[in-house]
């Protein structure tokens, strides 16, 4: 990578940013333009300087880091937003992912990773962590945790099982079933039947 990738970085700590500068300041292909404490100041001085992509903490004092995320998605189209969070729950993942978030690295990993990090998305990959890539490996269920019913239900769609068929099997009425399944798309953010089928083959 020869051009020089411009970067801001968006933390309510100082001394983390600081640290950031300095690590980033030292690879030659990295420069730090700007430095924001929140969203609102990030997204103004995105409107002002020509930023590549943005290292986004989740906790922050105004809006948290995720609906910053996707703020800058829908201003700023073009600038590649980077999770940088101690958080490790998959349910943290998601949401950046669904808020247009191009990657997600835990701040008490490598410092190379970072750099991979910033490489990878910037030539238009994602990124996550190891320890994330690892949970993201095995099937499982959001954070948001679905009751015991709700997973039996959303292993059969996964067969492709009608509703009647659910019902059947499950020994509940029709009617249940449907309730089952508005309450599995409500927690799980998703809309269409299509994506409920996808989502249940891929976990469940």
């Amino acid at each position: 990578m020869t051009a020089t990738i411009k970067i801001q970085l968006v933390d309510d700590h100082p001394l983390v940013r600081d640290g950031l500068r300095a690590r980033l300041e030292a690879m030659p292909q990295f420069q730090v333009v700007a430095e924001a404490g929140g969203a609102a100041e990030a997204l103004e001085q995105a409107a002002q300087i020509d930023i590549d992509l943005v290292l986004m903490d989740i906790n922050m004092r105004d809006t948290n880091g995720i609906e910053a995320t996707a703020q800058f998605r829908a201003a700023f189209p073009r600038i590649a937003v980077l999770i940088l969070s101690m958080h490790d729950k998959l349910e943290y993942v998601s949401q950046a992912i669904r808020a247009g978030a191009r990657g997600y690295v835990l701040k008490d990993a490598p410092g190379k990773d970072i750099v991979v990090a910033i490489e990878t998305v910037m030539s238009g990959g994602i990124y996550y962590s190891a320890a994330l890539a690892r949970q993201l490996a095995q099937p499982q269920l959001p954070d948001m945790q679905l009751t015991t019913r709700e997973q039996e239900v959303l292993r059969h769609l996964a067969r492709g099982e009608s509703n009647k068929q659910i019902a059947r099997a499950l020994d509940l009425s029709v009617r249940t079933v449907e309730t089952h399944r508005l309450n599995i798309k409500r927690k799980l953010g998703i809309e269409g039947q299509a994506e409920l089928i996808r989502f249940a083959v891929q976990h469940g």
